[in-house]
């Protein structure tokens, strides 16, 4: 029985460590850019907002999770970058010393430029996917119109719940990752 009790007690002290640096935790600036994503993301129009609430439910869920999303790009941002540095570096170390400076910091210069871009990169790519995300919004409204008989159609068309009610939120993220498809 104590052994049993030690080797779970063991167990658990190794795999807590793991787990907490698996996740990264958002900062304020993640929070922030979160929150200037996620009011990108709402709009300002009615459908918009109606498709913003079937996806998230709330501003504050859509900022939690897009906290998360942020944090996770900019530590693989960070990962790449130290990567293709080194990578830069052992390929030819005199190019690199004159594109960085043959100082101690060099490497450091060469991670923060990189990783920047790459940030840069998924910050443009999420301000696309937001505006394929409106522009489904809009899309869905004007496919299921103004009178009953169009609603109920829409509703059979997209519904999947049974009521249906579920129909606005599945034609947007069905369109939106229509569009996402065709750019990719």
């Amino acid at each position: 029985m104590k052994k049993i009790t030690v080797s779970i007690g063991l167990a658990l002290a190794l795999a807590l460590p793991a787990g907490a640096i698996a996740k990264p935790h958002p900062d304020n600036a993640d929070k922030r850019a979160a929150k200037a994503e996620c009011k990108t993301l709402r709009g300002s129009t009615d459908v918009t907002r109606e498709a913003f609430r079937t996806q998230f439910r709330s501003f504050a869920a859509c900022v939690r999770k897009t906290a998360v999303e942020e944090a996770q790009e900019e530590q693989s941002a960070h990962k790449n970058a130290a990567k293709e540095c080194k990578a830069e570096r052992a390929a030819d170390a005199t190019a690199f010393a004159e594109l960085y400076g043959d100082k101690p910091n060099a490497y450091g210069k060469c991670v923060s430029s990189k990783a920047k871009a790459k940030e840069r990169a998924a910050d443009e790519q999420d301000a696309q996917d937001a505006a394929e995300f409106k522009n489904a919004a809009k899309e869905c409204d004007s496919e299921r119109g103004d009178t009953e008989e169009t609603r109920g159609a829409f509703a059979e068309k997209y519904g999947t719940n049974e009521n249906n009610r579920n129909a606005f939120g599945k034609c947007v993220s069905s369109k939106a990752s229509e569009d996402e498809t065709e750019t990719s």
